[in-house]
């Protein structure tokens, strides 16, 4: 890991910046429900963890982007089994491509976390830039028009931008490039420990875990913040 003082501090955004609106345990258990399943709620969260860490290694492998129609039908239906796993309902993979299109079927957009717009203040008026770094398929400008970053992050690199998704350190070292960085000088904030914060460590820079859900009470590998308030405070340390 590196030692050096960070300058530039970038963010990943899904689960560490934003979430889906209306928060995906609403949009699980409203899908699940046409099936008669009613889960648990916590048991979502465990889902998901597992189900991001499958997302992480197949994008390690072959980019779900890049995944036949087919291969993608079946990849989301994994992953909508894992979710339903940890929210207690074993179901095999044709229940669960089934509950995945009502997932998919729901309106939902994004929202930031209530603290990150204030937190970023903090970090700003510290003398930290901030970015974002973004598995999005969409370019960053455009995600963070979306997302309601555009006036909060100096710049945003995503893999609509970059044809590479995290872990590829291809991303990492664009968004370096972008900032006109060091890596030694750069933290990346997320909220997986693979895709996010080994990931940008093999490249140099520092890493620090956004656990907003709780899902790794006892990982000590990286500094563990649970808000973007607790990134300012870790940095003033």
């Amino acid at each position: 890991m590196a030692t050096s003082k960070p300058e530039i501090i970038f963010f990943d955004v899904y689960g560490t910046l934003a979430e889906f609106d209306p928060p995906r345990e609403r949009i699980q258990e409203a899908a699940a429900a046409q099936f008669d399943m009613e889960l648990d709620r916590d048991g979502i969260d465990r889902g998901y963890l597992e189900a991001d860490h499958f997302m992480a290694e197949q994008n390690s492998t072959s980019p779900v982007r890049l995944l036949s129609p087919q291969d993608q039908k079946t990849f989301f239906a994994r992953y909508e089994q894992l979710v339903l796993a940890g929210a207690g309902h074993e179901v095999d993979l044709e229940m669960a491509a089934r509950v995945w299109a009502k997932v998919r079927s729901q309106e939902y957009g994004w929202a930031l976390f209530d603290d990150v717009v204030p937190g970023f203040k903090q970090l700003r008026a510290s003398g930290f830039r901030v970015a974002a770094i973004s598995n999005m398929p969409m370019p960053g400008d455009e995600m963070c028009d979306a997302i309601g970053l555009t006036d909060h992050v100096e710049y945003a690199v995503t893999s609509g931008d970059v044809g590479a998704e995290k872990p590829d350190p291809m991303i990492f070292r664009a968004a370096l490039e972008r900032g006109g960085i060091d890596a030694a000088k750069a933290m990346m904030v997320g909220d997986s420990i693979s895709s996010d914060l080994r990931a940008a460590e093999g490249v140099g820079m520092n890493a620090a875990l956004m656990d907003r859900y709780n899902n790794h009470p006892r990982h000590d590998e990286h500094p563990r913040v649970t808000d973007v308030y607790g990134v300012a405070e870790l940095l003033r340390q």
